[in-house]
């Protein structure tokens, strides 16, 4: 739902569109069951950003 509206904005309203791709592929949501998972969670956000000079999705990327 969200995409056809955000594709009629496009279309109707002159929105902005989008360079390459909207959503992001292999995209999984994770159910978090205890403690271990949530910290395993936690780590992965705080540690993520690190690794964006090395993400091939990085448009700075040589």
């Amino acid at each position: 739902m969200t995409t056809k509206r955000y594709a009629d904005g496009v279309k109707q309203l002159g929105w902005p569109p989008f360079p390459g791709r909207l959503w992001q592929r292999n995209y999984y949501e994770h159910i978090i069951r205890d403690e271990e998972s949530l910290n395993r969670i936690r780590e992965y956000i705080a540690n993520n950003p690190l690794q964006w000079d090395l993400d091939r999705e990085n448009p700075n990327l040589p």
